[in-house]
């Protein structure tokens, strides 16, 4: 029987994207790189755990579901954590950014400066700039200026990032466009914490480092994992935890967060043996009542 692995998510490197597996253990992804797998027969998603613990109860997940953890430990996970807005005395600086993902989507953030642009690869996010660094409790309370002023969200749905990027402007200066606008109006707002120090504008486009400039578009994204399935396909790109792959039945996108807590065996050929469904198109403003 083939070697079953766990695969602990994907990671974003200054060399790329990197799949990271349970014991520590790392898979580099460059494009055009094969990547196979299938889940093992008879198996089941279970919670991964919270903190570097196993879960007590070896619960199941759904697999549909992009959290691996069930309900206690996933409260666990964010008991002490920047994102949940329950850890507040990190002495370590952090930096505010201005992020875009597509037309009309941009969010405010704030990530440890430590992380560089990792947050940001992760995010998915196209094009970004950093407004500022400062401790942690003045970048909160700038990001929370920012979102009252300038009415730009925190957060943005991950259905409606990808569902951008199939339409990205071809110039960077267009991509860059709406952070540079806001970037602007955000110096200029009054009540800034004195110790947060501004940034000037400059932005930084991945779709280079996501390999989105030259990859054929995606027709399908795989909506699950079943015990039994398989997948192989070559990677052409990635963008935050998406995977792009080239497969027989066209450019599928793989959300790799569907990943942890299945038990994983080697795979070959090129197999979509998983369901996938079709590549839900951005919504546009509707023209009129009828």
């Amino acid at each position: 029987m083939a070697q079953a692995w766990r695969c602990a998510g994907l990671s974003w490197t200054a060399g790329g994207p990197v799949l990271i597996w349970d014991g520590g253990r790392r898979s580099a992804l460059t494009w055009g790189k094969t990547v196979a797998f299938g889940v093992a027969e008879g198996g089941a998603r279970t919670c991964v755990g919270a903190r570097g613990n196993r879960c007590p109860l070896a619960a199941r997940v759904s697999a549909r579901s992009t959290g691996p953890r069930c309900e206690d430990c996933a409260r666990l996970d964010r008991a002490h954590s920047v994102a949940a807005d329950t850890l507040a005395d990190d002495p370590r600086p952090y930096r505010v950014y201005l992020a875009w993902f597509g037309s009309g989507m941009t969010k405010v953030g704030i990530t440890a400066e430590r992380r560089g642009p990792a947050r940001l690869l992760e995010q998915g996010a196209i094009c970004f700039s950093w407004l500022g660094t400062g401790p942690l409790m003045a970048a909160r309370r700038t990001e929370e200026l920012l979102r009252a002023a300038l009415r730009v969200p925190d957060r943005i749905p991950y259905a409606a990032k990808r569902a951008a990027r199939a339409a990205l402007p071809s110039a960077g200066e267009e991509r860059a466009a709406e952070i540079a606008g806001l970037h602007a109006r955000a110096l200029g707002l009054t009540g800034w914490p004195e110790s947060l120090e501004p940034a000037p504008f400059r932005p930084v486009d991945h779709v280079e480092a996501f390999g989105l400039a030259e990859a054929p578009a995606p027709v399908g994204v795989v909506g699950e994992l079943a015990a039994g399935g398989a997948l192989s396909g070559e990677l052409v790109a990635a963008a935050g935890p998406d995977l792009h792959l080239a497969t027989d039945r066209g450019v599928l996108v793989l959300d790799t967060r569907l990943l942890p807590g299945w038990e994983l065996v080697p795979g070959g050929g090129r197999r979509v043996e998983v369901p996938v469904r079709a590549l839900k198109e951005r919504p546009t403003a509707q023209d009129g009542l009828f």
